[in-house]
């Protein structure tokens, strides 16, 4: 397609149906992320597709993705989306480490201000974890991917929900066990997510009884092992509000926003009142707000407010040309009981000052060494930690192992020639964040010798 958006096409995300672009304008370089959905590959693709379009179209707040418009083609459907150029929150969580309590307590504001507008309007997310939570280029909270979002209001009329879905470890028991209330469920998640940014680590693999982990946080009243004992008295007291397991006993987001952990000063570690409305505004990105396409769209507890894309977007979302990004990765398959969504980047050759713009993270590094003796050092050390690996004719290297829960962990490596320089860029195609970047040290460590 001969388009100003085709000098620049990054895959940033894949699912069984699905691929996420990153689309850069040529002459202004803005950027923004185009979810493709191949209808072919699932017969109920569209209804899917159709109905998170539909759900997403409402919202909109400084914390939630902005949905920008769609096109449609025969068997395709381009979703245009706001780009969130910070990367995935658990980019920011340090294995077994965590971050600083300064830094959880903003995001946690963040995260509470936009699943509160979620659950004001309706609408519960269902899959809220670090991979879904993204930060725009100033470091604010962006909630992404509502493909299991659902409506648990309508006209004033509450419905319990029944779908077992979202990403084990961070769902709610009841979850698991038959109708549940939405808004408890989402606040659980909300605090697996709390603890994984303190912490570093999860809490346990499933909330089951079968985790020994899970029971002993419901039967033991001292908890001296980890992740429990990185936390201060203020923030485990949060946690146990948060992760009750009876759900009509877990806090309001209100209640939550009003706990001393929340409302800690940690500049100067002493209590005090914090605006959170203000805080999580302050640095509000606004979108430039034009007339989009009707939609017929169920009403919800309130009106639906309309956002739009950019100017340089109107052309893509009326060409009725092929859009045919460039990708060398290969999809995903989401064959797990509880379907979650993968984060990935494969990419051919950029400035460094385009890339460095675009894409912000911390798995990735330079080397000193060729393009072959790079390639021949790295799988190596992935013989040596005895994963599984394979290099695709775009040089792209899809590195398979296992995770500490034994399921399946999937990384992307890729070479990327910049100027005159060589950069070694991991990142995650399938499974848990944290684990990913555990494997990431590793290997970093391992190559520390070609590393600049």
């Amino acid at each position: 397609m001969e388009s100003k958006f085709t000098n620049y096409t990054i895959s940033l995300y894949e699912r069984s149906n699905c691929r996420v672009m990153l689309l850069v304008h040529k002459i202004s370089s803005q950027a923004v992320a185009v979810k493709v959905v191949d209808l072919k590959k699932h017969r109920d693709a569209a209804d899917c597709v159709k109905r998170e379009e539909r759900l997403h179209r409402l919202l909109v707040h400084p914390n939630i993705i902005r949905l920008f418009g769609k096109r449609e083609e025969q068997d395709k459907v381009y979703i245009f989306l706001e780009y969130a150029a910070g990367g995935e929150l658990f980019n920011k969580i340090e294995p077994d480490i965590g971050m600083p309590c300064k830094e959880a307590q903003l995001y946690m504001k963040q995260l509470m201000a936009a699943v509160s507008y979620l659950h004001l309007k309706g609408i519960a997310h269902r899959d809220i974890k670090p991979e879904n939570i993204l930060l725009d280029e100033t470091g604010i909270v962006k909630i992404s991917d509502f493909g299991m979002a659902t409506v648990f209001r309508l006209r004033g009329k509450q419905r319990k929900l029944e779908k077992r879905c979202g990403t084990m470890p961070y769902l709610a028991p009841e979850v698991l066990q038959g109708p549940y209330a939405a808004e408890p469920a989402d606040i659980w998640s909300c605090g697996i997510v709390f603890v994984a940014m303190l912490a570093g680590e999860l809490p346990w693999d499933e909330p089951t009884e079968n985790s020994l982990e899970f029971v002993t946080w419901q039967n033991e009243p001292r908890l001296l092992s980890t992740p429990w004992s990185k936390l201060d008295t203020i923030a485990l007291s949060l946690a146990r509000k948060i992760l009750t397991v009876e759900p009509s006993n877990r806090p309001t987001i209100d209640q939550i926003l009003n706990h001393p952990w929340m409302r800690t000063n940690f500049n100067n570690s002493r209590v005090e009142t914090i605006d959170c409305d203000n805080e999580c505004s302050a640095k509000r990105h606004i979108s430039p707000e034009i007339d989009d396409v009707d939609l017929q769209i169920m009403a919800l507890s309130q009106p639906a407010s309309v956002t739009t894309a950019p100017d340089n977007l109107k052309s893509l979302l009326q060409n009725s040309t092929d859009l045919k990004p460039m990708c060398f990765s290969q999809p995903t398959h989401n064959d797990d009981l509880i379907l979650g969504s993968q984060t990935k980047l494969t990419q051919s050759y950029v400035t460094l000052s385009t890339f460095h713009k675009l894409v912000k993270r911390l798995t990735r590094f330079f080397v000193k060494t060729s393009y072959e003796d790079t390639i021949t050092t790295l799988c190596r050390a992935l013989d040596h930690f005895r994963y599984t690996w394979n290099i695709d004719p775009s040089g792209v290297i899809t590195i398979s192992t296992m995770d500490r829960r034994k399921l399946k962990l999937v990384i992307k490596a890729n070479l990327i020639h910049m100027d005159s320089k060589l950069l070694l860029d991991f990142r995650l195609s399938k499974g848990c964040g944290l684990e990913f970047k555990r494997r990431f040290v590793k290997l970093k460590d391992a190559l520390k010798e070609i590393t600049i």
